[in-house]
């Protein structure tokens, strides 16, 4: 009886409602190393004592925490290491402040203070001076033994007190908290994919030294990570022809989805884009460049994917022993067949899943740290978890970029397994109200501290609905939205063509290059490369395009026109933008400049860059006008700053 009364005398104050906490601390919340995280929860106690609250570090150091309000308290730290982190919390009865605040209250109505002061000697007393706060704390005692009330209530004691003071029922949280913490890439990139094979001479398969040729181009539009699809060797049986045609002609190149042949597998590289020592000259260049090279990992196999023979108990068989062939009915991927991740009595097929593991350390050893994976919500959860955690226990710096579709629960489990990035919806989200429904979101619910998007443009999969239609305007402004509401974003080459032949009925091109070699004139009329370089030029010069969770959302009179902000207070830097998202007709609109976030009233002023113009001037009082045309000007980037007074 005795033990379990001490066991709840030692929890006086009540720390919940935690966050960032994920499903319990099942799974780890997301920072960056370098950046500020927040940590909130719900601190309170019995009684009317003042109380205390810091968030406590691996190395043991205390951040303090403020009260926010409604007993809801916050803080920030810094994880400064990337890789594996955690935090906890700790509350305690502030003795000092709660003897302080009660002898002011005193002292302002008149009432005798003398027993305090004796209090206040006592607590001196408690009080242990760490190095460098003797002479402090010596002083303050000295100011007790003169009755010196008014010393002992200055700011700079309270300041002391509250550093060094005696605490009483100090409680921490019940469990220390995981995080993770990424390099910054994993949250602030600009992905651009193109496919090697088609950088080659006109009518030729290109090869790694001809995608050396190209990283300056993918520099100058200022990307820092360059995709591609897989590079391996691709099987012949079943091999799709142009356009997905079930029957390939000879000179067919095939997808690079149907990896594998008699060439090898997926630690192989396909023989006409050159070897394994060209990858590696490649991987040196980009590095050069200071771009990034990310690789698809597809866990598809082709008929002729050499494992078949070598390990054909890591396939999935038909009841008559005939090897699975890939569908998602009414879907068929002829060329492809399914590996096995589980056996039949239900336990891991462990020999496969370490294949795989190992396909992810190879590629790291060779410089690669970006994966982009291919529909990893059709494989288990614990797979990836596994995974994740094998190749981060190596390469803490790894980055996996979820290439999920699927509905919004598997897509925020993929990520909470530990999936850095996320492939999101934003190509489907085209009106006003469905991007600000989408983005707050995304940007203020719980999947904020686990779940990061990377809102690319279009995919070799995706050519979307609404850039069938939209000309070059449209491609403009997604280009703009994709690079400013999310501090990830990517698109896969012939975007900035303005590309939008499409298969009808469905959201896909035309002439795919997943099934032949395109090559393309990238200085053609009507190109968007202006926008793209001027959104990353943004994006790396203003602190506040990092943290996408940032974004704000503010009114602007017409519907077709979206109006939001980022705002990072540490630096001053705030931009706002306005989009036109009718590629079709002009919008006349009215609209608010948040004067409020610069402490000014509805009267009053900031300075105003324009950033595609570059022109300065000031917006005085809060409402103005603007109007966009798709055709000229569809969307605006303003740099604001406070008025300087006299």
């Amino acid at each position: 009886m005795s033990n379990k009364i001490e066991e709840l005398a030692r929890h006086r104050l009540v720390i919940e409602t935690v966050s960032p906490l994920i499903e319990g601390g099942r799974f780890a919340a997301k920072a960056v190393a370098g950046w500020p995280f927040r940590i909130t929860a719900d601190i309170f106690g019995d009684g009317h004592e003042v109380i205390a609250a810091a968030v406590v570090l691996p190395d043991g150091s205390e951040h303090r925490m403020a009260l926010i309000e409604n007993d809801r308290w916050g803080g920030e730290v810094v994880f400064d290491k990337n890789g594996p982190a955690h935090f906890s919390i700790i509350a305690w009865r502030d003795l000092w402040g709660t003897w302080a605040r009660d002898t002011r209250k005193k002292i302002d109505a008149g009432q005798d203070v003398s027993v305090e002061m004796q209090e206040a000697s006592q607590l001196l007393a408690q009080t242990k001076a760490p190095r460098g706060s003797g002479p402090a704390l010596k002083k303050l005692l000295s100011a007790a033994k003169k009755d010196d009330a008014e010393a002992l209530l200055a700011p700079d004691a309270a300041e002391l007190m509250g550093r060094i003071g005696p605490r009483a029922n100090t409680t921490r949280y019940e469990t220390d908290v995981p995080v993770w913490v990424d390099r910054e890439r994993a949250a602030f990139s600009a992905w651009y994919e193109l496919f090697p094979r088609s950088t080659g001479p006109e009518g030729q398969h290109g090869t790694f030294r001809d995608v050396i040729d190209r990283l300056d181009y993918v520099k100058d539009l200022g990307f820092d990570v360059l995709y591609f699809p897989p590079i391996h060797p691709i099987g012949t049986t079943n091999r799709k022809g142009k356009n997905n045609a079930l029957r390939a002609e000879p000179e067919d190149v095939g997808s690079p989805y149907a990896i594998g042949s008699p060439e090898g597998g997926m630690m192989d590289v396909h023989p006409e884009l050159g070897t394994l020592e060209d990858f590696d000259a490649l991987v040196e260049a980009a590095e050069g460049k200071g771009l990034e090279i990310a690789l698809d990992i597809a866990l598809n196999a082709s008929p002729d994917h050499p494992w078949i023979k070598e390990h054909p108990d890591w396939f999935e068989r038909r009841p008559d022993g005939s090897i699975k062939f890939a569908e998602n009915p009414p879907k068929k991927y002829e060329d492809i067949v399914n590996f096995r991740y589980y056996n039949d009595d239900g336990t891991p097929n462990a020999p496969f899943w370490k294949a795989i593991r190992d396909l992810f350390l190879f590629w790291a050893k060779r410089g690669v740290l970006s994966f982009r994976v291919d529909n990893p919500h059709t494989k288990p959860f614990p797979f990836w978890e596994w995974i994740i955690a094998e190749v981060r226990a190596k390469y803490p710096g790894a980055i996996f970029l979820s290439e999920a579709f699927t509905r919004p629960k598997v897509m925020k489990r993929l990520a909470k397994v530990g999936f850095n990035q996320s492939y999101t919806y934003y190509t489907w989200r085209n009106t006003k109200a469905e991007l600000t429904e989408y983005l707050t979101e995304l940007t203020t619910e719980d999947c904020a501290n686990y779940m990061r998007p990377n809102f690319f443009t279009n995919t070799p999969d995706i050519n979307p609905y609404f850039n069938h239609t939209s000309g070059r305007p449209g491609f403009r402004t997604r280009a703009i939205m994709a690079a400013s509401l999310s501090g990830n974003w990517g698109l896969y080459s012939g975007f900035e063509l303005c590309e939008a032949d499409w298969l009808p009925p469905k959201d896909e091109y035309l002439n795919s290059e997943k099934y032949e070699l395109k090559h393309r004139d990238y200085d053609q009329p009507g190109h968007i490369k202006g926008d793209i370089r001027l959104i990353n030029h943004i994006r790396r010069e203003e602190p506040a395009m990092r943290d996408f969770r940032n974004l704000r959302f503010f009114h602007a009179s017409d519907e077709r026109v979206l109006y939001y902000g980022r705002f990072d207070e540490t630096t001053g830097s705030y931009l706002l933008f306005h989009v036109l998202i009718d590629p079709l007709n002009p919008a006349e609109f009215e609209f608010e400049v948040p004067l409020w976030e610069f402490g000014q009233p509805d009267d009053g002023a900031v300075d105003v860059v324009d950033m595609l113009q570059g022109n300065s001037f000031e917006w005085r009082g809060k409402t103005h006008w603007l109007a966009l045309d798709p055709h000229t000007r569809p969307y605006a980037i303003w740099k604001l700053m406070p008025t300087e007074t006299e």
